[in-house]
């Protein structure tokens, strides 16, 4: 590597580091623009507590309860689906004590995976098998949370077309019942008759790695966790697919019930569409677990809605104290209870990759899980190739 590539290297994470600054200084202005006379009082806050009704409350424990463990049966499956047995309270450990690293610490999401790799390792996991555990997991989380998009975009398109439908008279009712199935006929017949269309010019095909070498490495540990995914076989990944969605679904529901105990007078329609947006900021690492960003979005969301400026303050509270700040020291107590040694991998097994990796830039931040999922897979494909050499 050249000294002017090395240099680069070192100027990036700065880059990045202004980037992500100045991100959350634009957000955080509109944020206080938006809401500039809205913010609540502590003693306003204090008697909507007050007058709260506990019984939601206790809804929403179980529902952020519920949502942990949803995401450690998914990670379960995942491992079960590839002969990896873990028990649940193991499983269940895990998911808080990740969740803990990623709120806490920064470049929380590196850190986090690559504690979830020691610990399948020490599960009794192969490289390759914890490495395309990771990458699937992080999949099905953004799929299902795609399904909750694709599903709420449908329930209002779906109520849109029917007033819209409502106001038509009946000659366009039979115009557009004609033209749809018009396209319906037209559709089969392509199928039926094989139609397909066909390039006017065949170019070489290239690999992406070999086009774009920066984009191929990226792509490298997913492109491996796919072709080892082929294993899976589809009940395990339906299972763990509705895992996922219950994960976002129940997530939701606590938010949904915090808002219920404070009489916010917003549908679950709009606080559905506040949390579906807020989920777009919080996929962007800004800060260690969105704190700040989070908070200030939902209360943003929750006032434009028509909430109460106190009401929804407070439900912002409650729903991140649970999601959140108290998951934290729960993770913290888990992440004890997992540094006792498992009988199936020895302790110097599942500290390998920390060991391989620079720890002080993991701290600090320079290492990022592309780079630790990249790490992973290809020491995997190694071992693998080892294993099929006579």
């Amino acid at each position: 590597m050249s000294e002017g590539d090395q240099q680069a290297r070192k100027k990036h994470p700065v880059l990045v580091n202004a980037l992500k600054a100045a991100a959350v200084l634009v957000l955080l202005i509109v944020a206080v623009l938006s809401l500039r006379g809205k913010l609540p009082s502590v003693t306003a806050i204090r008697h909507a507590i007050i007058d709260a009704d506990t019984s939601w409350f206790a809804v929403a424990v179980v529902a952020e309860a519920l949502s942990m463990a949803m995401f450690a049966r998914q990670q379960r499956r995942l491992l079960t689906a590839f002969g990896v047995r873990m028990t649940r309270h193991r499983a269940l450990a895990l998911s808080y004590s990740r969740s803990a690293i990623a709120i806490s610490l920064p470049a929380g999401s590196a850190i986090s995976a690559a504690y979830a790799f020691r610990q399948f390792r020490t599960g009794g996991a192969s490289r390759t098998t914890a490495a395309t555990v990771m990458v699937l997991s992080g999949l099905l989380s953004f799929a299902a949370l795609f399904l909750l998009y694709a599903t709420g975009a449908l329930a209002a398109a779906a109520v849109h077309v029917g007033t819209v439908w409502q106001r038509q008279t009946s000659t366009t009712h039979v115009s557009l019942i004609l033209a749809v199935a018009l396209v319906v006929i037209v559709g089969l017949f392509a199928w039926q008759s094989g139609w397909h269309l066909q390039p006017r010019h065949h170019r070489a095909h290239r690999p992406v790695a070999t086009r774009w070498p920066r984009l191929g490495r990226l792509v490298a540990p997913l492109s491996e966790a796919i072709t080892s995914s082929r294993e899976v076989g589809g009940r395990h990944w339906t299972l763990a697919l509705c895992a996922a969605c219950a994960n976002w679904l129940t997530d939701l529901l606590c938010l949904y019930s915090a808002a219920r105990a404070f009489h916010l007078t917003v549908s679950l329609a709009a606080i559905g569409a506040v949390y579906l947006t807020v989920q777009v900021v919080r996929q962007v690492p800004l800060t260690p677990g969105g704190i700040g960003v989070i908070e200030v979005s939902l209360l943003a969301g929750l006032v434009s809605a028509g909430a109460g400026n106190a009401e929804a303050a407070a439900t912002v509270l409650v729903y991140r104290l649970l999601s959140c700040w108290l998951i934290i020291p729960v993770g913290f107590l888990c992440w004890l209870a997992l540094r006792r040694p498992s009988h199936e991998q020895p302790v110097e097994e599942s500290t390998e990759l920390v060991g391989e990796l620079d720890g002080g830039a993991l701290v600090a931040g320079q290492v990022t899980e592309q780079r630790v999922l990249e790490h992973a897979v290809h020491q995997g494909v190694d071992e693998a190739r080892r294993h099929r050499q006579p």
